[in-house]
């Protein structure tokens, strides 16, 4: 058999997918990603096929490690990626709660993901060669989940990290 998620020709195990009583066909490799939690190596590429596959728990395992990944493209993805209501409703109950983190702008003003913010000053993009300009809208940022001093967003088509203290929520 093969593996729900990545379609590796292994051995499979059924598991579980919390709280229904489906279950998915995992290799060790997906296995050891669900319980240790998944890294950013290009394994979990398998994700881009497994979110839009038509078995909901498969959707529902695929979208729970795509939130634990903390890689750009992950984010990306489910940005796009659409579950069912119902669908999406499960996936987010075997979720673990995250500690409240909350991400202020310059401010104090709370942001959330999606919001607009613009930048207070310039700002040298490392790597990237340019420099983000006083002034420059950010718009529909992402929350990095576990440190509410950064927040992500595309300038001039680059996907950065911008540190809050330098926007403010527009």
């Amino acid at each position: 058999m093969t593996c729900d998620l990545c379609s590796a020709d292994r051995a499979v195990a059924p598991i579980p997918v919390a709280p229904r009583d489906d279950s998915v066909q995992l290799c060790d490799v997906c296995q050891q990603g669900l319980t240790d939690g998944p890294q950013d190596v290009p394994h979990w590429k398998c994700l881009n096929d497994a979110i839009w596959s038509t078995t909901p728990a498969v959707q529902v395992l695929a979208w729970r490690l795509l939130n634990r990944l903390e890689a750009a493209w992950a984010r990306d993805l489910l940005d796009i990626a659409y579950l069912e209501p119902d669908v999406l409703v499960w996936a987010e109950a075997g979720l673990e709660e995250a500690p409240d983190v909350i991400h202020r702008d310059s401010n104090g003003a709370v942001l959330a993901a999606g919001d607009t913010v613009v930048l207070i000053k310039d700002l040298p993009v490392k790597g990237a060669g340019f420099t983000a300009k006083r002034g420059t809208a950010v718009r529909n940022i992402s929350l990095v989940p576990d440190n509410e001093t950064h927040i992500e967003g595309r300038v001039e088509g680059q996907r950065i990290v911008i540190l809050t203290q330098f926007v403010k929520k527009s």
